[in-house]
């Protein structure tokens, strides 16, 4: 699972490659004094495609991230579970202290003579 959202994310990186060489192409043809219109429709669609996989995988990696963050249930994640029990033992823990505060007042209310 992770190495697939790594491999996702290479791929992000090459598709953000080709959009700065598909600008970098239009910002170049658009310099020349008699731009060639074909070119930069090629070059305007190939920006526009590659943008819009960025902007997809981004998302949803985000989402992704998102959804881990806040413990919500997802594949192959014991986060939410560790914290859970985590939280569970803090509370126990909470609860044998203030027992044994209890039981020691208790005592005291019953053998006054200490």
């Amino acid at each position: 699972m992770a190495n697939d959202r790594l491999r996702a994310l290479e791929d992000v990186e090459k598709e953000i490659a080709l959009v700065l060489q598909s600008a970098g192409t239009i910002v170049l043809e658009l310099s020349k004094e008699k731009a060639n219109a074909s070119l930069l429709d090629r070059q305007l669609n190939q920006f526009q495609t590659s943008i819009n996989r960025v902007e997809s995988e981004l998302s949803g990696q985000i989402r992704y991230l998102t959804q881990v963050a806040t413990g919500q249930p997802h594949e192959g994640s014991t986060y939410s579970a560790r914290k859970d029990c985590q939280m569970a033992l803090n509370r126990a823990e909470y609860a044998r202290v203030k027992l044994g505060e209890l039981g020691r007042t208790c005592e005291m209310m019953l053998d006054p003579q200490t």
